[in-house]
């Protein structure tokens, strides 16, 4: 039996054993439903005691450590540990996840709490900083964070007397929190004489700003805001681990095993000695209290659960039970009862009842047991001890036998014999000692084949053969009793095995995975009966296997549970459970076996839902073998998105080539030509690799998708509009379902989504940072708030986003195998599914995470692969297209039946109102009814049905179908071979659109004097379009092999191709027939050239480094050059048709003779003056400036001169297309940019009346026409047009006081030392103020290490406490502008100097201050919105930005009354530079000194950051926000003004353009202001510079003198 799909039969946990008491505390608390919640392993645990029930939490992936109850005690949130933890809030009566916040701690989550009303959730994690969070759970959203302290942190609770106060005390310190907008600022507790500085372990809040908490030497500390006011000594003997504030008042737990009842006043009520009770023992220590009412629970480290009850305090109930710490590894079960045994390294053997599940006996041994075995009779318990003796007990009464030691090391496996005569014990020196059990377990042989300790041992059925396992994980064989090693195979065949519980041998090859260790797996049971086995293995991960399993990398399912290493397992001997034990856990868990006849009964318990993926995701599947993947999805599994370089590089890639600047920007740079082109047409449509991306908009235009452009098609007037936000291949399309909007997602390293508006054209939402490499599906929710994105990663990361506030609510990681579409539910935007590769997943959001369920297929077979879905007419109903050509119906996650729709994949599927359409390989659009009972018809994609106005031609019967949608009466369809068709319901096609198939485009030519061109390409197809505006394709013709070149001939009838096995085609260029073919090499023909005139000649270039010259006329070979290096690139003749020029690969610029081919030597100078009949050619002086600095990374592939010789296009491997002005001398020339294009821009040709410019992308398919703009008649619509690589060093100058502010280093006041030394010089010895160099630095002592510092904070600053601040001279003008401010109708002014804020007040010339800052304010403004009057914004200096507090800082603040609204802790590194408020008042937008200079914007009511981005390489002054917009900001540097756009997250920016006004350069703007829609600046040379939109309209000089400030 080589099956290897997974059993159908499976487990379902039905008690855990245990309490986590160790290294935990507070984690055990009663529910409003009276049941009482905690944890153990990686379980969360409800259990009721009334009916001795437990359900059971399972969304964790390993340990749990902290645990926190809502106030309205049904919802828990608990925290685990790992590389990557997570905090799960769940329900408590349905044990279902509410919410997942994650992907902020490291190593684990150490203690919760929530706030008063339950709102948010306050985490402390374990890593160095033991960060504090608080989040707003139910959106999964982190709202503030603070590194919380340098040492542990052992308990946090939000005050719930005083909103926005926490508390949190650990290791040495107990610290006060006030949050205020998104920063959470500490105080340190002062201890002061009152009591020792020492570890605080717990804490409670109580009114009046009153906490009490535990010490370490069990004294309770009573604090009043941050002052320590008096302690209750000696209230309990050791360390108080719990404290639990009720309505009656405080419990306190201790190491001293007390429980102790306080009142509100904590006045002591009682004493609860747990010791000496009749369940007490020595040593019994208190880890977690709850009171409630009557009743109290008692957590101890020993993981037990105690209930007492108050009144009858003297009796407590012992209510939970389990092994005390140390490893657990002996598991017995009892051969006749429902018992299972276990032993500990904590000396303990327990008896267990599998249907009470109750401990029902305990003996305390002399050593830590390591395993155990019942004799066959059920008499007998032989536990074998880490020491290498083992000890015999009786069952009933646990008496002992016999205590035997004959080894040294530890016994690690002991079997009795079947027959009961023999107990087989092996232990760690290797070796199996046989004794017998009526001779008093005297030694009756011994095995000693074994190289290594033993792990395993299992007794044939007639008890004369044992089998064993070693730690080399060998198998052997003994015939018994004497041990006797037996090698004969014959031998061997026959034995029938008692029991297996072996990890190696035949039977068991397919346990282990295909890749691993062989000690992964530490046990084995099989059921012989039921044909199954379960293993434990050390991932903390449960398996059910069909037994016997032969063949590695068996499917299997798998129930996770345990934390670590599960060390045993075994059936029970009725094999109605499995009991498995955890090493460090030391849980004992009991699971329901639920054989597969049973599986029909239990169809409506849904499959376990899993949070996380584990690390065997494709073994949960049901398959057996995969069937082949059809051909196509193959193929595009296969396609990589993966780039060397990817845009996003450039700006580091042009820093490290700074040096290379500097030495080009001495020369004076030629500038960027005054003509432009502009987007004008694009050929092409994106269908091999995406699917159902094609629609109709809300006014009936079409909108799609090609390389990096999204297209609006208007079918009418045969127009297309562009938009260009994308930088890189798109590959998903979904509109928003009122067909106004659409999402595209694209290619990159940190790949962005872009919503758009269809009508403008203008980007609404930019989403980005969380994919990786691009992004592969996009669905809008129904209700059009919600967009739902799929990445390309390796774990192709499933997210869900608030689109418009560009907010990510929940991600997870989807699956290791490609998916290819997701979709939200149109009925609850919470809900979705993702399709893919073997995929079918139904998930849920839970605050920050979703939820995800495997489509369960039952009895109608395994999960295929998916390549579509859509939501039917219910909630309920989903369907999906497989690759096998069926549909699935899916009821809820069931599959409820199939159709067969298509021969091979249905690719595409729509839902209607009343039905439904789909597409597949076949060629066929399908309508259904609206169950798919029946086709109601069927419309076949074919030439004859081609209608007279079709754009172009279909060049297959049934091609591939990849997108279909409906609107306006007709059907769209999108193909694989990239054309876009309109099916009309009576049957007629009319083609719109089409560009070439896969594959890579090179060849390009534009016709000598007709508005036509030619493209060949890898798609082994030869292409004429016509470029005038009926844009169709005119002509195709499949060639025996794809080509990269074509070339027409001076009269335009031929047309030359070049091909990629070595041979050439001249084919009539009307008609595309042959005329002539050719084949002398073997090597992709590169290049082909007619020579000018009478086109006598034809140069072809191949890539095996040669040139051959034909004759035309007489169609033989008469010339070939010789002398390339490489590979030939590129050619051109000259005008007489005597003289080829020859690019090659290795950057050589050759010149031959025609025909003979004779190799020239020709001088620079001279090579200008020959008059080109084309130029093409990318090296030499003349082209020098088109290499960009990145030139090593990036290869200019071509390029193409205007007939007058003034414009020269280029295209390069960025996909860029640039304008230089020829010729281009000098390095690094200026340009104008433009992309469209994905990556390559493999050619580019002028057409022959330099009208247009063609180029061709090579992968993404497209052939792109824009038209050619000379200078003068410019459009509004400019495009985003880079000037140029380098903002030049020349332009403009500085004033002396902007240099000095310039280069100002802001030192941090905060961390210098208290007591300054004072330097200088007295007034009248200064001749001159000492410039920036010489001025000394705040202080020249060493900041204090940290420690110190910290400890002294709470000392040093008592005696000031009494200081009021009078009075302050100064303002700070230095190196400031725009702070001072009028207030209250010109009452009052604003200003600030030093870390103070001061309002003046004209009137009384009285001052008042701000004094919550910590260190120099550096800008000041002034909320302008009515709603928000006299708030101010300050912003200041700041250390590194780590988010403590000491971090630059914004505080917003009331100018009256002085009140904090907020505080913005930023990622700003240096300090804050500018504020401004938007026109609404609720945004802030706040400008860093940090190197990039950051600029971010806040809600700064909610402390939330918006959008961040890098401001401009050098020193920006002011952003403001336009007066009249919430979107529209500028920002004015050195040398720099920007124009920028907020979308959701994303801030876009135009740089202003200075073209327009003459003799204008960049200068240094200092300062900016609105007028209706022109913008105007003041820069250095006195000068005022008007702006419309980005153009500069007219400069005024504004003073004679230069006085900017």
């Amino acid at each position: 039996m080589a099956d290897r799909s997974a059993p159908s039969c499976h487990l379902r946990l039905e008690w855990v054993y245990g309490y986590r008491g160790h290294q935990c505390r507070n984690n055990l608390y009663y529910t409003a439903a009276k049941e009482i919640v905690y944890f153990v392993a990686g379980v969360g645990v409800v259990y009721s005691p009334r009916e001795h029930r437990q359900k059971f939490y399972l969304g964790h992936q390993d340990d749990i450590i902290s645990l926190a109850l809502h106030p309205e005690r049904v919802l828990v949130a608990t925290g685990q540990v790992g590389k990557e933890p997570y905090i799960c809030v769940w329900d408590s009566y349905t044990v279902q996840t509410v919410s997942v916040l994650k992907d902020v701690h490291t190593h684990g989550i150490a203690c919760l709490a929530f706030d008063l009303d339950g709102q948010r959730l306050v985490s402390v994690g374990l890593d160095s900083k033991n960060t504090v969070c608080v989040w707003d759970w139910r959106k999964g959203k982190l709202l503030s964070m603070a590194p919380g302290h340098t040492d542990r942190i052992f308990d946090i609770s939000w005050d719930l007397y005083q909103p926005n106060k926490l508390v949190s005390c650990g290791v040495k310190h107990i610290k006060f929190w006030s949050l205020c907008g998104n920063s959470l600022t500490p105080k340190r507790g002062v201890f002061g004489k009152t009591g020792d500085l020492q570890t605080i372990l717990c804490l409670a809040c109580a009114r009046d700003e009153v906490t009490y908490s535990g010490a370490l030497n069990g004294d309770i500390y009573v604090w009043k805001g941050i002052n320590l006011v008096r302690t209750i000594q000696g209230a309990h003997a050791a360390g108080i681990f719990s404290m639990n504030a009720c309505e009656e008042g405080f419990a306190t737990g201790g190491r001293d095993g007390c429980v102790r009842l306080w009142d509100l006043n904590f006045k002591p009520i009682t004493v609860i000695d747990l010791r000496e009770t009749d369940q007490g023992y020595k040593g019994l220590s208190v880890r977690s209290v709850c009171w409630r009412g009557d009743h109290i629970l008692v957590g101890t480290q020993d993981s037990e659960i105690f209930e007492i009850v108050v009144h009858e305090r003297n009796k407590p109930f012992l209510i939970m039970q389990g092994h005390c710490e140390g490893e657990l590894w002996a598991l017995a079960v009892h051969p006749t009862k429902p018992l299972a045994m276990t032993g500990s390294d904590d000396r303990s053997v327990r008896i267990w009842s599998l249907i009470d599940h109750a401990l029902i006996a305990r003996c305390n041994m002399e050593e830590p047991i390591r395993c155990a075995a019942v004799s066959t009779d059920g008499i007998h318990l032989a536990l074998g001890m880490k020491d290498g003796s083992f000890t015999v007990l009786r069952v009933r009464d646990m008496t002992e036998v016999v205590h035997i030691k004959d080894r040294k090391e530890a016994i690690h496996e002991l079997k009795y014999s079947p027959d009961g005569n023999f107990l087989a014990v092996g232990s760690n020196d290797s070796s199996v000692d046989v004794y017998g059990v009526v001779q008093r377990y005297k030694k009756v042989g011994e095995c000693i084949g074994s190289l290594s300790f033993i792990t395993h041992m299992d007794w044939s059925s007639d008890s004369k053969y044992l089998q064993t396992n070693d730690g080399n994980g060998k198998r052997l064989f003994y015939r018994m009793p004497g041990g006797k090693e037996v090698t004969n195979k014959e031998e061997l065949k026959g034995i029938q095995w008692a029991s297996w519980t072996c990890v190696s041998g035949l039977e068991v090859n397919g346990i282990w995975p295909k890749y691993s260790d062989i000690n992964d797996i530490n046990s084995v049971d099989a059921n012989f009966i039921g044909q199954v086995m379960v293993t434990a293995d050390d991932y903390g991960i449960v398996k059910l296997f069909r037994y016997p399993c032969l063949r590695k990398g068996a499917k299997f399912k798998k129930y996770l549970g345990h934390s670590a290493h599960v060390t045993n397992v075994r059936w029970s001997h009725d094999h109605q459970w499995v009991v498995s034990i955890g090493g460090a856990d030391h849980s004992v868990f009991q699971w329901k076996f639920v054989p597969d006849r049973k599986l029909k009964d239990t169809l409506h318990i849904a499959p376990q839902e899993s949070l996380v993926d584990s690390n065997s995701d494709e073994s949960d599947s049901d398959q057996s073998d995969v069937p082949e993947l059809d051909s196509e999805i193959e193929q595009e599994t296969q396609i990589t998105y993966r780039r060397q370089v990817y845009k996003e590089d450039l700006p580091q890639l042009k820093e490290q080539c700074k040096e290379k600047r500097k030495s080009a920007a001495s020369k004076r740079r030629e500038r960027a030509p005054g003509n432009s082109i502009r987007l004008h047409f694009v050929h092409g449509y994106r269908g091999y690799d995406c699917r159902s991306n094609l629609f109709y908009t809300q006014t009936g235009e079409i909108v799609y998708h090609v390389a990096a452009v999204g297209v609006v098609y208007n079918r009418q007037q045969n127009t297309q509009r562009f938009y260009l936000g994308h930088d890189d291949d798109i590959l998903c399309l979904a509109i928003h379902p009122l067909k106004d909007y659409v999402a595209t997602g694209q290619v990159g390293r940190d790949s962005s989504i872009h919503i758009w508006d269809t009508e403008t054209i203008k980007p609404l939402s930019v989403l980005k940072g969380y994919h990786q490499y691009g992004v592969c599906a996009v669905d809008f929710s129904a209700d059009g708030k919600r967009l739902a994105s799929v990445g390309i990663d390796d774990n192709h990361t499933i997210v869900l986003w608030d689109w418009k506030k560009g907010e990510k609510l929940s991600a997870v990681r989807g699956s290791k195998d490609k998916i290819f579409v997701v979709k939200v539910n149109p009925y609850m935007p919470d809900k979705l599914i993702t399709v893919g590769i073997k995929h079918m997943k139904f998930w849920r959001r839970a605050g920050g995470g979703l939820i995800g369920r495997k489509g369960c297929t039952g009895a109608l077979g395994r999960t295929d692969t998916m390549m579509c879905a859509v939501y039917g007419w219910t909630e309920e109903m989903a369907f999906s297209g497989t690759s096998t050509g069926d549909v699935c119906i899916w009821r809820d996650v069931f599959l409820i039946k199939t159709v067969k729709a298509h021969d091979g994949p249905v690719f595409s599927m729509h839902a209607l109102e009343k039905g439904f359409v789909t597409g597949g390989k076949d060629g066929v659009v399908a309508l259904w009814d609206d169950t798919f009972e029946r086709c109601l018809k069927t419309y076949a994609i074919k030439r004859a049905a081609l209608a007279p106005g079709s754009k172009g031609l279909l060049l297959e019967d049934n091609p591939s179908i990849r997108a279909i949608s409906l609107g306006h009466g007709h059907i769209l369809v999108g193909t694989k071979n990239g054309e876009i068709l309109e099916v009309d319901k009576s049957g007629p096609i009319t083609l719109l659109v089409q560009g070439h198939m896969e594959g890579e485009v090179w060849g390009l030519a534009t016709h000598p004097h007709l508005p036509i061109c030619a493209t060949v390409s890898d798609d082994k197809t030869l292409r004429i379009w016509d470029l005038s505006p009926s844009h169709c394709m005119l002509a195709v013709r499949k060639l025996k092999k794809g080509g990269r070149c074509c070339c027409f001939s001076p009269d335009g009838k031929a047309l030359a191709v070049g091909l990629n096995d070595g041979s050439f085609l001249i084919v009539n260029a009307d008609t595309l027939e042959d005329l002539v073919s050719f084949q002398h090499r073997k090597d992709v023909i590169s290049e082909i050239r007619f020579s000018p005139g009478a086109g006598k000649y034809l140069a072809v270039a191949s890539c095996d480094n040669f040139v051959d010259i034909y004759n035309v006329m007489s169609s033989k070979r008469v010339g070939i050059c010789k002398g390339a290096s490489s590979y030939i690139t590129h050619m051109d003749w000259d005008i007489r048709g005597k003289l080829l020029q020859v690019n090659t690969g290795a950057k050589e610029q050759l010149f031959f003779e025609a025909p003979r081919g004779k190799k020239q030597i020709i001088p620079s100078l001279e090579v200008e003056k020959i008059g080109w009949a084309s130029w093409t050619s990318v090296l030499g002086s003349c082209c020098e400036g088109i290499w960009p600095i990145i030139g090593e990374v990036t290869d200019v592939t071509a390029s193409c001169l205007t007939s007058d010789s003034k414009v020269l296009a280029t295209g390069d491997d960025f996909g860029f297309v640039k304008l230089f002005r020829y010729p281009a001398k000098g390095k690094f020339g200026k340009f104008k940019r433009y992309v469209a294009h994905s990556t390559h821009v493999t050619n580019v040709r002028w057409t022959y009346d330099d009208g247009l410019l063609v180029t061709v992308g090579g992968a993404d398919t497209s052939l792109m026409l824009w038209t050619y703009e000379v200078e003068g008649h410019r459009d509004s619509r400019q495009c985003d047009s880079e000037e140029s690589d380098l903002d030049s060093e020349e332009d403009g100058g500085y004033d002396s006081d902007v240099t000095r502010e310039n280069e100002i280093n802001y030192t941090i006041k905060a961390l210098s030392t208290n007591i300054r030394p004072m330097f200088g010089i007295k007034p009248h010895l200064q001749q001159k103020e000492p410039t920036l160099d010489e001025r000394p630095p705040v202080s020249r002592a060493l900041p204090q290490p940290e420690k110190l510092q910290t400890n002294n904070v709470g000392k040093k600053k008592r005696p000031i406490e009494d200081l009021i601040l009078e009075l302050v001279f100064g303002y700070r003008g230095k190196d400031c502008r725009n702070n001072v401010h009028y207030l209250n109708d010109g009452a009052d002014v604003i200003y600030h100097t030093a870390s103070v804020g001061i309002l003046y007040n004209v009137a009384t010339g009285s001052q008042s201050f701000y004094q919550e800052h910590n260190d120099d304010i550096l800008c000041l403004t002034v909320n302008q919105h009515p709603k928000f009057t006299n708030i101010v914004a300050t912003g200041q200096v700041g250390d590194s930005a780590d988010m403590s507090a000491t971090a630059p800082s914004i505080h917003v603040w009331d100018a009256m009354n002085k009140q904090t609204l907020s505080v913005l802790r930023c990622y700003h590194s240096k300090g804050v530079c500018s504020v401004s408020f938007s026109a609404t008042g609720k945004l802030l937008l706040s400008v860093g000194l940090d190197p990039e200079h950051t600029i971010t914007i806040w809600k700064w009511q909610e402390g939330a950051k918006i959008a961040s981005r890098a401001g401009h390489n050098q020193r920006i002054f002011v952003a403001e926000f336009r007066p009249d917009s919430d979107t529209q900001f500028v920002s004015v540097g050195v040398k720099h003004v920007r124009f920028w756009t907020l979308a959701g997250r994303a801030l876009l920016s135009k740089k202003g353009l200075l073209s327009s006004i003459e003799d204008a350069r960049m200068q240094t703007m200092l300062s900016v202001a609105f007028g209706a829609v022109l913008s105007v600046e003041m820069f250095v040379f006195g000068k005022i510079m008007c702006w419309y939109e980005l153009w500069p309209k007219l400069t005024t000089d504004l003073f004679s003198r230069c006085t900017p400030h």
